[in-house]
């Protein structure tokens, strides 16, 4: 079984804002998948979706985005589900908007919902999908910028960058996850 992650902040003042890019792709994979996100377990919100590639699971923590680990790592356990085989999604400020960057382990980078989970789960050594949206502008501050919408210029390369983070999810579900790292990081 595989388990897709999206973080982000739940209700109705964070949704579509680029701190819950996360909760979009997994919205949109639901969406196309016809699996609503109707079960609730750790905190979280989830659905499990059987495809011909195997199970897979699709994870909206409801924790807030800095507590995401109190709810990923209990779900992983209670379904068994090995490292190797979580894919979190989530916003990168160090990335232009809309830019994908698949990764297979690291630091935090100071987001904190990353820092939660590795906590958590005891590593770094996860797969990711960051999304890009850029750094704030001059005398903005980095909590009010990312509890942001989107410009409506960014939302054009933020709805790409969705579609594209479905592909690479739905890829990961049949080739190695280095190959589609590979592929997206090159080619998107």
């Amino acid at each position: 079984m595989k388990i897709i992650v999206g973080l982000g902040n739940p209700g109705k003042p964070y949704e579509h804002t680029r701190h819950n890019i996360g909760f979009d792709v997994i919205d949109a994979l639901a969406e196309k998948w016809g699996a609503p996100l109707t079960n609730s377990k750790f905190n979280g919100m989830y659905t499990t979706v059987h495809r011909s590639e195997g199970k897979v699971l699709l994870v909206k923590p409801l924790t807030y985005m800095n507590l995401s680990g109190e709810c990923v790592g209990p779900l992983m356990d209670y379904f068994d589900i090995n490292v190797e085989d979580l894919i979190v999604i989530y916003d990168d400020l160090d990335l232009e908007t809309g830019k994908l960057r698949l990764r297979q382990k690291g630091s935090a980078g100071g987001h904190n919902g990353i820092k939660s989970l590795i906590q958590h789960l005891g590593t770094q050594e996860f797969n990711r999908i960051r999304v890009g949206i850029s750094r704030p502008p001059a005398g903005m501050k980095v909590a009010d910028y990312v509890l942001a919408k989107f410009s409506k210029e960014d939302q054009v390369l933020i709805e790409d960058a969705i579609e594209q983070s479905v592909n690479a999810v739905e890829a990961s579900l049949s080739k190695p996850f280095l190959d589609v790292m590979n592929y997206f990081n090159v080619n998107k």
